[in-house]
């Protein structure tokens, strides 16, 4: 029989073929294509392949569990903008099958596959969303950190990052040699933004949540697009018919182009920004001189006209800098701008006069500051502390803020410290002082040498717990490493009530009384 008579489309596909093949084009690239289809293309099991991403892309309960685990430990680490901890979550995060899925039933044309993929990848992701959402609201911290905000502005950087981690993952699902670390780089482009999509549903900062939600969507689309296109590379089989793979082709070229022109003018504007927080610098440096100092500096790049603002520590006023910073900048940057420099006159040799400068300079700074930042503040002490914010107290001359904490199940002297130490960091030039419930003391452990390292992080954790609760302390072990830890904790103005030497490897410290 002539297969030819019995299916035109083969007719239609062998003189679409023979048509390339003689053309000019045709003839240039087709030693390459020869190549790719013996030598790259040849040794891919197909059927392997798809079995494979096949069969991992139904939601089963293990997939949703290690989703909503990873997005718990995204979501922490964002919260402690601790990059180590993310990077922890992305390798439990199990989205690489189900994206890849997407991706494969694209090009393969098969409309159940690529159904069962966006069901797992839409439930994962709505689990990962309130599960972080969850932890968020139970959690003491909610302030948006650096590592937070850097995923509710998306770029073109990350379309290439996306970009990028489809194509390691596809090609190593493809030749088998798929893994966890494969799993991490689709991971990367996906766990993060899902869990800032949580806290902006948690916290209903909406700014964050459509911000990290636009992130993951465009990095969604660019892997699965990705995806698509190296499985069409590698000449996984479609239904599709000729003019619909053509359509296929421009619908996925069209969508990375209309994707890239907003993150690329995304990515223009941030490099814009950069480049006028530099010029401002050194504009506002060439002014006063290489003997001035500047002491802040801000741009509220959401102001229209543009709004700077800076302090400047010098040892001469000048009384021309706004007008002259306003005209240089204008001619510099381009665009309309408003210009408030702060000068506080500091002596040129250090001695007396200077210092008086400087206490004035801190007394101007400090009757600066505005409303908005004293509740910004007290914020986020009520937020550590657990309490309301009429429990906080402010003292505006001496700059100390301080509150006692509610106590948290589960929470440590060591993590009421690290709550105070979050708070003083966002918290510049205030003292911070965050009074813990009183619970039992660590041990301080003792070895041949000493107090071990661990014990010595100890030795602090209770020195400033003593300090912040002000109740004498009980201490209990070896006589010499004993005395020698009352010496250091009396020199650090803690109360020692009581000292007992008795034989053992650690130090016990208790309470001498608690309140009532």
């Amino acid at each position: 029989m002539n297969v030819n008579a019995a299916d035109p489309s083969a007719d239609e596909e062998a003189e679409r073929a023979a048509r390339w093949v003689f053309s000019p084009i045709g003839r240039a690239i087709a030693p390459l294509r020869q190549y790719w289809r013996n030598r790259v293309r040849s040794g891919v099991d197909h059927q392997d392949v798809v079995a494979k991403i096949a069969t991992e892309c139904p939601a089963t309960p293990r997939y949703i569990l290690m989703v909503m685990m990873s997005a718990g430990i995204a979501i922490l680490g964002l919260l402690l903008s601790s990059p180590a901890v993310v990077i922890g979550a992305m390798l439990l995060s199990p989205l690489m099958s189900p994206i890849l899925g997407v991706g494969f039933a694209l090009a393969t044309g098969k409309q159940k596959w690529l159904k069962i993929s966006a069901r797992s990848l839409a439930l994962g992701s709505i689990a990962a969303v309130l599960f972080a959402a969850l932890i968020v609201v139970v959690s003491p911290l909610q302030t948006v950190t650096e590592e937070i905000a850097a995923r509710t502005r998306p770029n073109l950087f990350d379309l290439m990052v996306a970009l990028f981690s489809s194509i390691a993952g596809s090609y190593a699902m493809i030749r088998g040699r798929e893994g966890t670390i494969v799993g991490v780089a689709i991971a990367t482009a996906l766990m993060p933004p899902l869990a800032v999509v949580g806290f902006g549903l948690a916290t209903f900062n909406w700014t964050v949540f459509f911000g990290a939600l636009g992130l993951f969507f465009t990095n969604f689309l660019a892997i699965a697009l990705t995806a698509t296109i190296m499985a069409r590379l590698y000449g996984f089989r479609t239904t599709l018919s000729s003019r619909q793979g053509w359509f296929q082709n421009f619908g996925i070229f069209a969508i990375l182009v209309a994707l890239a022109i907003p993150l690329g003018l995304s990515l223009r504007q941030i490099a814009w920004e950069a480049n006028a927080q530099r010029i401002v610098t050194n504009v506002v440096q060439a002014e006063f001189g290489e003997r001035a100092r500047i002491s802040e500096q801000s741009i509220d790049w959401d102001s229209d006209p543009l709004n700077i603002t800076a302090t400047v520590l010098t040892p001469e006023f000048d009384t021309d800098a706004n007008e002259d910073i306003d005209r240089v900048l204008r001619q510099r940057l381009g665009t309309n701008l408003t210009v408030r420099i702060e000068q506080f006159r500091v002596g040129a040799d250090p001695g007396a006069a200077e210092q008086a400068e400087l206490a004035r300079a801190r007394a101007a700074e400090q009757a600066a500051a505005t409303e908005r930042q004293i509740a910004a503040m007290i914020e986020r002490m009520a937020m550590a502390a657990g309490v309301e914010r009429g429990d906080v107290l402010v003292d505006r001359e001496t700059r100390r803020v301080s509150a006692a904490a509610r106590p948290l199940p589960g929470l440590s002297l060591a993590g009421y410290r690290e709550l105070e130490q979050r708070v003083a960091d966002k918290t510049p030039g205030w003292t911070v002082h965050l009074r813990p419930p009183p619970q039992r003391l660590p041990e301080i452990g003792l070895d041949e040498e000493g107090i071990t390292d661990r014990g010595a992080v100890a030795e602090r954790t209770i020195s400033w717990a003593a300090r912040r609760i002000g109740l004498p302390l009980v201490l209990r072990g070896p006589e010499k490493e004993t005395e020698e830890l009352a010496i250091r904790l009396r020199d650090a103005g803690i109360e020692i009530s009581q000292v007992q030497s008795v034989e053992a490897d650690s130090i016990e410290i208790e309470w001498a009384a608690l309140p009532q």
